[in-house]
Formats: C-alpha cells, structure tokens, sequence
C-alpha cells in the first residue's frame, strides 16, 4: 500500500493509481509484447526458417489444415542425405498441422506460397528426439530439409 495527501487528507492507495494512465497502458502494452516474445522464442525451441525463394505473387499461402504437397530433401548437418522426394519423382502430400509430419515440418512450412523454397533447420526436439530414426537418422540428431511448395489444396 501507498499513503498520499489529497486536500489535506491521507489516503491508502495503490502504488500504480499514482501513475497516469498513459504511462500504465504503455506499460501493459510493453509488458504484453515481452509474453508474446518469450511465447514465441520457447515454442520455436530453434527452428530456424529460410526462405531461399518467394514468388512475386502469392494469391494463398498455407495455414494449417490445408492439404499441401511439397519436394524435400533431407540431410543431416553433415551433408549427409537421408531422404528425397525428388529422385522418386513424387512429391508428399499430407495435411498441415495436424501432426502427420514432425513438428519442424508442421511449424515451418506455414505462410508457404505455391513456388516457394525453404530451408528449414531443425532441432531434434522438433524432429525424431533423443531417439532418432535409426538407422538414417542417429539420436539427438538436427536435420536440414530444403523444401519446395508444390500445391495448396483446400483445407477440410
């Protein structure tokens, strides 16, 4: 509690009643950004997002729900290639965010426009964990996928 004189008298009041009301919006609204921000920083958990390409029009980009197909090539951080779309000459389909994919994948690969490349760095948390996926993908391991949209279809 705070005490202050107002004609003569003293009130108990409140610390922040003492401080305008401009600053304390202000205040809320610093605070508010520094949630959102940690909020954002601890669920990327080190997703690292790159756009290589991004086409001049973009008429739909991905949201999740949305059935998307996608070309990928998987590696590891040492280069070494673990899987591809591309020899096979089949692009892979499945539905954003609804966990299908590893998360990396469900993250990453929303705001995509049709014709755009990313590469995406992803930390094994988001991806095959402590485990990993033997025998490719050994424990612990960050995975880098360089990706291209293909196709947007409506979500369900």
């Amino acid at each position: 509690r705070y005490q202050r004189r107002v004609r003569g008298k003293t009130q108990n009041t409140h610390m922040l009643s003492v401080i305008p009301n401009s600053v304390v919006e202000n205040m809320k609204a610093i605070l508010a950004l520094l949630v959102l921000s940690f909020v954002a920083f601890v669920a990327s958990k080190g997703l690292n997002i790159g756009v290589q390409y991004r086409p001049e029009k973009c008429d739909k980009k991905t949201k999740p729900g949305d059935s998307i197909s996608v070309h990928y090539t998987g590696k590891l951080e040492d280069g070494t290639e673990f899987d591809s779309s591309i020899p096979r000459g089949q692009p892979f389909t499945f539905e954003l965010g609804r966990g299908q994919v590893i998360k990396g994948w469900d993250q990453g690969l929303v705001g995509m426009c049709v014709g755009e490349k990313r590469k995406l760095k992803i930390p094994h948390e988001l991806a095959y964990g402590e485990r990993g996926s033997p025998p490719k993908i050994p424990p612990k391991a960050t995975l880098i996928f360089e990706t291209e949209l293909l196709e947007i279809k409506k979500s369900k």
